[in-house]
């Protein structure tokens, strides 16, 4: 498992899937975060906004992912489908859930490395702030720490979209849409009056709700146990869709 992880890590590495999801992430977060003015970035810029807050960040990372973490996974079971590799990495020693283990943790370990340049936000906006460490350190962490969280729901999602598939282009727009439906898509159901007295718990059911609690800086064990719970769902559905290539 550890040599299929290394071996997909080097892969992300040494094309230019992993240097232009990080880079794009960047960019885009960079350009709203610092450059562009509040008035054209609906009021995300840090420095015309004047508070030492990391807010922004947060509210625009998921959105950027929703695109990028597709871009990331689409590759993990569709390439090894369509070019017929994949009966050859069955055949290695190891389960199927650790195939699906060591793509799924190197897509997480990839989203993990593209959220450690931000820390210079965090410094800068420490620095920046009146008095210097004028910022809500406690939430700023709990934050991290859900964009993480909702990063690997994300590459969960994304393994699964690709393993239905073998064609990369289907396998990105199925996991765009699965994360968009699991991200906002309860929280629309849950506020349109269809779900009655219902709605708390359907908008629970989706990934906002729980990001929204774990950016408040309060790590609850149940946003915890909710986010472990989506990944072990959507890791165990695509052990079922490999499982089901055996039956036909």
């Amino acid at each position: 498992m550890l040599v299929l992880y290394l071996k997909e890590i080097k892969s992300f590495l040494t094309s230019l899937v992993g240097y232009i999801a990080i880079g794009v992430f960047l960019t885009i977060t960079g350009l709203f975060l610092w450059v562009i003015g509040s008035e054209s970035s609906g009021g995300y810029n840090i420095l015309d906004n004047g508070f030492s807050t990391l807010d922004p960040l947060f509210t625009i990372a998921p959105m950027v992912y929703l695109f990028l973490i597709p871009a990331i996974t689409m590759r993990s079971f569709a390439e090894e489908k369509k070019t017929g590799t994949i009966e050859l990495l069955f055949t290695r020693p190891i389960t199927e859930l650790q195939i699906i283990l060591a793509k799924y943790f190197a897509g997480v370990t990839l989203v993990t490395i593209s959220l450690l340049p931000t820390l210079f936000y965090y410094y800068s906006v420490y620095k920046l702030g009146l008095p210097v460490g004028n910022i809500d350190t406690g939430g700023t962490w709990g934050s991290y720490i859900g964009l993480l969280l909702l990063g690997a729901g994300f590459v969960a999602i994304g393994v699964f979209a690709s393993s239905i598939t073998d064609n990369q282009v289907i396998a990105f727009i199925s996991a765009m849409v699965l994360c968009f439906i699991c991200f906002s898509g309860f929280d629309y159901i849950g506020q349109s009056g269809f779900a009655g007295k219902l709605e708390p718990l359907v908008i629970g059911l989706g990934i906002s709700d729980h990001y929204a609690s774990l950016s408040r800086g309060v790590i609850d064990t149940r946003d915890v146990l909710y986010f472990f719970s989506l990944i072990s769902f959507f890791v165990l559905l695509t052990r079922f869709m490999l499982e089901k290539r055996k039956w036909q």
